[in-house]
């Protein structure tokens, strides 16, 4: 009898425990790494005068996130520009139509605007950085987006080569999308350079997707909107695309 007690107790505690920070941020990122994927976007950028710009590219994915390549449909002027992104954006090229030239971007390029968007090449590319770059710790939980979330704390790892000093992510309980992250500041402790909110969740085969992502720049007092247009995970892609050879193809 007091052997069944015990098991009974501390199937309870097991039960109020529920999720551990780090355990919390492997199925955010394995939710948000498929295999592959292949999508098209529209990305809008806002500027802090009023004016907007806009982008069309298709996407593609391999390798849960370690492999980005991504070609410009629009505008005009940017069409068949290719960009392709190795090792979770360490290794960036890029390939301009006119010259028919890849070009090897310098190291430091992953921290720079993709596009002059809100968004960083290490924003789009760096896959799998919420679990290589941060210590995630819970703090509890907190309502986002009318939703019940957990609050994840995501202190920077000293030896990640990293915009942010760290992360504050809530994510929904339910389906474990995180429906918003704010990017604190490398130099000034507990700023918040940018606050990236995730809406419009969708289940796309099997798999809940935030189809409409806006990253808002607090010091520029910019932000930039990507709406995914369509969207396919875990399909067969060729490896060739994810080549310096295949960017000329």
């Amino acid at each position: 009898m007091k052997c069944y007690i015990l098991v009974l107790v501390l199937g309870l505690v097991s039960l109020v425990k529920g999720f551990t920070g780090p355990e919390i941020i492997e199925k955010v990122n394995e939710l948000m790494n498929q295999e592959t994927s292949q999508s098209t976007m529209e990305m809008t950028i806002f500027t802090s005068g009023g004016q907007k710009r806009t982008f069309e590219y298709l996407s593609y994915s391999a390798n849960y996130g370690e492999k980005n390549l991504i070609i410009y449909q629009a505008p005009a002027r940017v069409k068949g520009q290719r960009m392709l992104m190795l090792n979770h954006a360490d290794d960036i090229w890029a390939y301009f139509p006119r010259t028919r030239r890849v070009r090897k971007l310098a190291t430091h390029a992953k921290k720079q605007k993709f596009e002059g968007s809100d968004f960083s090449n290490q924003d789009i590319g760096s896959g799998d950085s919420f679990i290589t770059d941060y210590n995630p710790t819970l703090l509890g939980e907190e309502k986002k987006q009318k939703k019940q979330c957990y609050k994840v704390e995501m202190q920077r790892v000293e030896s990640a080569d990293i915009s942010y000093s760290k992360l504050i992510m809530w994510v929904d309980k339910q389906s474990f999308v995180p429906l918003v992250i704010d990017y604190y500041d490398d130099k000034i402790e507990d700023r918040i350079l940018k606050t990236l909110i995730l809406s419009d969740i969708q289940t796309i085969d099997n798999i809940p997707t935030a189809t409409r992502m806006e990253m808002i720049n607090h010091g520029d007092n910019t932000s930039t909107t990507i709406t995914l247009t369509e969207i396919q995970y875990n399909i067969a892609l060729d490896d060739d695309l994810f080549t310096e050879r295949g960017l000329k193809k």
